[in-house]
């Protein structure tokens, strides 16, 4: 496979039809402060191990896709100096260049279903931003077009959600709630946005999956799960520290690829770690939920 580096590991998982979770670099590299990001990366492998499915972190380690990484690769997302935040539309560029790079939403999915991946876990999704600009994350046109389980706590909360819930269905990408009747607002439980069914289980997720793939719809399935209720955000507090964050990055011109993760970085200050510690409980959550799906497709 051209460019692509498996692990041993998730190779023999593949090959042996075993089940295997990708997860995203980017929240390692630009998602999370040191030390938290390298203790949840290491968390959630932890969590996909304990479910009996192997983890299969994707990146870009000068210039090679790797699926798969080891404990080095990872500690370099971390705490690395120029780790690049690769989309689907850098990914030529990071192998050209030889980039250390760190894979979102969009690139892992992108990276995962071509590496033979079928269930991706992850903590939001890129949607529409904010502002009368048509500012829409590359994450949601990749989701359209990639036939993978992608397991999610909805679209990050600094996002226009009802923009971002439009889009996805006009875009056909079914919106599954995981045991919730409203699609989750990342830190919150509640959105007042509709899913497009309820399941409750991995293995009525893996039926749906497979008859989507059967009937050749080939967008990705979002499978959407709330927050851990211990953690979720109360709304006041989560509105509040939200429109101080979208304040302070009118202010400071903060625009791009830029303005999310400020936006969720200046939250976490403002609401006294509440957020960092509900982002870091949803990923973990994410993990599991998505290694049971996993587990569950080997068994349809």
């Amino acid at each position: 496979m051209l460019n692509f580096k498996l692990s041993n590991e998730v190779t023999n998982a593949i090959g042996e039809n075993k089940p295997v979770v990708a997860l995203e670099s980017t929240v390692i590299a630009h998602g999370l402060p040191h030390p938290k990001n390298l203790e949840t990366a290491e968390a959630m492998e932890a969590v996909v191990r304990s479910s009996n499915s192997t983890p299969a972190t994707i990146g870009i380690i000068n210039g090679q896709i790797t699926v798969g990484l080891n404990s080095a690769e990872v500690n370099l997302m971390a705490t690395g100096d120029d780790i690049k935040k690769i989309s689907t539309r850098d990914i030529p560029i990071a192998v050209s260049q030889r980039w250390d790079g760190a894979t979102t939403v969009a690139s892992t999915a992108w990276i995962a279903y071509r590496a033979g991946i079928k269930v991706f876990a992850t903590g939001g999704i890129g949607g529409v931003h904010r502002g009368s600009l048509p500012d829409i994350s590359a994450d949601l046109p990749e989701l359209a077009k990639t036939p993978i389980v992608v397991v999610c706590s909805g679209a990050k909360i600094v996002l226009d959600l009802p923009a971002t819930r439009e889009w996805l269905e006009t875009n056909a990408v079914t919106v599954v709630g995981y045991q919730c009747d409203e699609l989750p607002a990342f830190y919150s439980r509640q959105s007042g946005l509709p899913i497009d069914v309820r399941l409750d289980t991995a293995a009525d997720i893996a039926k749906l999956f497979h008859t989507k793939n059967e009937l050749g719809i080939n967008s990705a399935l979002l499978v959407t799960v709330p927050v851990p209720q211990e953690y979720e955000v109360a709304a006041g507090v989560l509105q509040s520290a939200l429109n101080e964050a979208l304040a302070e990055a009118e202010m400071r011109a903060i625009g791009g690829r830029e303005v999310t993760p400020f936006l969720l970085s200046y939250m976490a200050q403002q609401s006294e770690g509440a957020t960092l510690k509900a982002n870091i409980a949803l990923l973990e959550n994410n993990a599991r939920v998505a290694a049971e799906i996993a587990n569950a497709l080997g068994h349809q």
